[in-house]
């Protein structure tokens, strides 16, 4: 190769290693931005606005708040499960109980992103979900398990209370999406059920 093409290559290389390091750094400043702005959202959802989007063009608003204290995980649930919602967080499914109310709520999110924890959880470990105007609900992991995508998600008594956590699986997949979902399920705590 000659003198001058090698030098091209090498600016070129440059060039694409910057861009490269550019699109890594704009992600993760995303990232940390919305978080900022979902949190901001949340306050205000607490002090009683409805609907609060996180950024003007947002399609979702924060509807909870879910933490596994053991793992030191502080989400907060936003509405929906489109691919947009979930690029930002864990969202809500439409049609399963809302969270914080009577019946099972069903929540989704990313096996790569905010619910990679999820692999960590096992029966007995504590989940808490925040709900506006409602007290801090303590659930009790009582499974988990691999499901077809296509079978029933709602596999827990609708009458107890629950959540159950769903994500793609397996977790270290390289292609997205596959025919497999990670559930959690984990029943409500009743207040002095354990001392609690």
């Amino acid at each position: 190769m000659s003198r001058p093409a090698g030098a091209a290559l090498a600016v070129v290389l440059l060039a694409v290693a910057a861009w490269q390091a550019g699109e890594g750094v704009w992600i993760y400043a995303k990232a940390r931005l919305a978080q900022h702005l979902l949190h901001r959202a949340w306050a205000r959802t607490l002090a009683g606005e409805r609907a609060v989007k996180p950024w003007p063009w947002a399609d979702t608003w924060p509807v909870a708040r879910l933490r596994a204290p053991a793992h030191g995980i502080d989400l907060i649930v936003l509405d929906g499960v489109s691919g947009r919602t979930l690029a930002f967080g864990p969202g809500h499914l439409p049609g399963s109980a809302p969270p914080g109310e009577a019946g099972v709520a069903v929540l989704s999110g990313h096996r790569d992103t905010h619910f990679r924890f999820l692999r960590d959880l096992a029966p007995g470990d504590e989940l808490v979900v925040d709900a506006p105007g409602r007290t801090p609900q303590r659930h009790r992991v009582r499974e988990t398990t691999v499901v077809d995508a296509r079978a029933a998600v709602l596999a827990t008594d609708p009458h107890a209370g629950g959540i159950v956590l769903v994500t793609c699986y397996p977790f270290g997949a390289l292609r997205p999406g596959g025919s497999l979902r990670y559930l959690v399920l984990a029943d409500r705590v009743l207040a002095g059920a354990d001392g609690g």
